[in-house]
């Protein structure tokens, strides 16, 4: 039970007002406060403290920005709990109105003066999917994440955006290189409070700020797909063990259905 004292947009079950769902609908992007009591936080966070300290040297990215460690709720029971958390699940087929699926979960920690941000970028392009309608990330905040310790900032309207090819995470310019009238479109920065959560669209343009603080940013992203998503054929790290062939549905146990 969520304790009546905090900043709550979402109800036990997962619920959300007419309001949010249209804002996600017409922006790409929204935030939900107190998705998670203090008391969830308070356990994942200890997960996922201890899983980074095991796994750290396994990230998936060499460039420094952050540690990425993809697939930990098929790896760790406590975790599984919060990537396959019911309440964060109902929101997002609210927010979509589809059947949908995990596609992957991957922890994001972003050191303390880490002094790299991670530049605007779209996630779908990186995806190996096809024949699907939308998909999504829910980025948790396990800690506080005001401006200085990284959170993100959107590109409202840019899921209509799509073809461009995967962008570099670290060329601050790359995605405006592709589409240059993106610079000039207003910005949504969301802070967040442990527990809040923001969901955009694969295809929304957003960025994370470079952690300036002595403490670490934990965050959980659970990233959601079509139900009835097919696989393109491209490698990718989720699917490269899986022994797909270009046509194949991404379901079964992998991609459990939410």
């Amino acid at each position: 039970m969520i304790t009546d004292d905090l900043v709550r947009d979402v109800d036990d079950d997962g619920n959300l007002p007419a309001t949010l769902i249209n804002t996600f609908r017409t922006d790409g992007v929204v935030r939900i406060r107190g998705m998670l009591s203090p008391d969830e936080v308070q356990g994942f966070l200890a997960a996922e403290q201890e899983f980074h300290q095991r796994h750290r040297q396994d990230s998936l990215n060499k460039q420094g920005t952050f540690t990425q460690l993809v697939n930990v709720w098929r790896q760790d029971e406590v975790l599984a709990g919060l990537t396959l958390h019911p309440r964060i699940a109902a929101a997002a087929k609210q927010l979509t109105g589809i059947p949908l699926r995990i596609w992957h979960d991957h922890m994001l920690v972003k050191e303390p003066h880490n002094n790299k941000p991670t530049f605007f970028h779209q996630d779908r392009p990186y995806w190996p999917h096809t024949d699907d309608r939308q998909s999504l990330s829910c980025w948790i905040a396990l800690v506080d994440v005001p401006p200085e310790r990284g959170c993100m900032t959107f590109l409202p309207g840019t899921q209509q955006l799509t073809g461009l090819r995967p962008q570099n995470l670290a060329e601050e310019e790359d995605l405006f290189g592709l589409s240059p009238e993106l610079r000039w479109l207003p910005r949504i920065t969301y802070p967040l409070h442990a527990g809040d959560v923001t969901f955009h669209t694969s295809y929304t343009g957003h960025m994370a700020l470079d952690n300036r603080t002595d403490s670490a940013r934990y965050a959980h992203i659970t990233v959601y797909m079509d139900a009835e998503t097919r696989f393109n054929g491209n490698p990718h790290v989720v699917t490269a063990p899986l022994g797909l062939t270009a046509g194949d549905r991404l379901d079964g146990e992998t991609f459990r259905e939410v």
